[in-house]
Formats: structure tokens, sequence, C-alpha cells
């Protein structure tokens, strides 16, 4: 018997410039992402995905070192779309992962924000919102299957959105950072980098 263990967030990061400027920046991941997404590994896969090698995770005794393959698809009306793909020549061990990240631009200004915002150093800002859903399936070894299978699920849920919690923000911080650098501007505070626990809110 496989358990499905799912969570889900929503997030975002303003960045001191024009949505023009932060696309032009986000459609260019070949010169970003593999740097950004540090300490996990990131080879490319096709023109747009990558192979993630996430690190090592586990729980009762059980560890795996998750590896997926993502597409960064270029964006459709101002929508980027960002999802899971299998890896060439690689079965997964016992599990599977399905990734699905939804990502919009949009254009403020310095009042439109809940920090405070120098208007000398950008007039207009650009907000950059995301949706994600992770859901991982997971057929246990059958010392697991001794354990309840509620206690089972509740400690998986929770080792899935520690894991996002964990990578999500440094990666925003390191993507948002790389950005400002190479414009040679500050790096916003950290209230303009969100993450919230969604799956709970539907709960």
């Amino acid at each position: 018997m496989a358990f499905a263990f799912t969570t889900a967030f929503r997030g975002g990061m303003d960045m001191y410039s024009d949505p023009h400027t932060v696309a032009d920046y986000l459609n260019a991941h070949e010169g970003w992402f593999r740097r950004c997404a540090e300490p996990m590994t990131a080879e490319p896969l096709g023109d747009n995905g990558y192979v993630l090698t996430i690190g090592h995770f586990g729980a009762f005794g059980y560890e795996v070192e998750p590896k997926m393959g993502v597409v960064l698809a270029p964006p459709q009306d101002g929508i980027y779309d960002m999802y899971s793909v299998a890896v060439p020549d690689y079965d997964p061990p016992g599990y599977a992962v399905d990734y699905r990240a939804i990502m919009t631009l949009a254009e403020v200004e310095p009042p439109q924000l809940r920090w405070p915002v120098d208007p000398a150093i950008a007039p207009l800002l650009t907000k950059v919102e995301w949706h994600l859903s992770l859901k991982v399936m997971i057929d246990f070894p059958a010392f697991i299957h001794k354990l309840p299978q509620d206690l089972i699920q509740k400690t998986g849920d929770r080792l899935l959105t520690q894991i996002v919690r964990q990578i999500s923000p440094r990666l925003t911080y390191t993507v948002q950072k790389d950005f400002h650098d190479r414009l040679g501007l500050p790096l916003p505070p950290k209230r303009s980098r969100q993450l919230i626990h969604t799956t709970s809110e539907s709960d």
C-alpha cells in the first residue's frame, strides 16, 4: 500500500524593478537557476528543465534522497507554469513526485506594499506571486506498515510541509538577492518575501 502525502503553499517576493525587467531575468533561467538552487544540485534537462536532487529526508528509520525533474515553461499571457516531469533513465526507488506551481508578475507602486519603500530606489516595483502544490507517493517497506496508518499519514504530511518551508524561503531569498545584485540595487527587506501554508487554510 502506497501513501500519498500532500502540501500546498502560496508565496511571493517584491522586486525593485518593472515587470519587463523581472520577466527578462526569470526567462533566462539558465543564468541563475542552478546557482540559486544550491545546496540542491540541478542538472539541465532539455531546453527548460532541470533534474533536482533535493537531499536526504526521512522518518521512522526510512530515508530517501528525492530526485525529480522540473520544467520551467516559457510564460503564456504572463503566467509561468512549473511542473514535474519524469527523469530519463531513472526509476525512483519507491516514490513518485507530482509538483506544480503557477507564478504571476504584477506592477505595484510603493504605497501598495506592506513595507516602507524609498521611491528614490524604485518608483515602481514588481510583485512576484506563486501558488504551489506538492504530492509525493511513497511505497514504504513492510516494517513501516506496522505503524498506525494515521501516524504515518500525519508524519508524512508534516515532513513534506517542513521540506517546503526549508527549501522555498532559501530559494526565494537567493533569487531575489541575485536579481538585485545584478542590477546594483539593495536587497528588499525580509517583509518583502512571503510563504503561507495554504493546505491548513482549506482543511
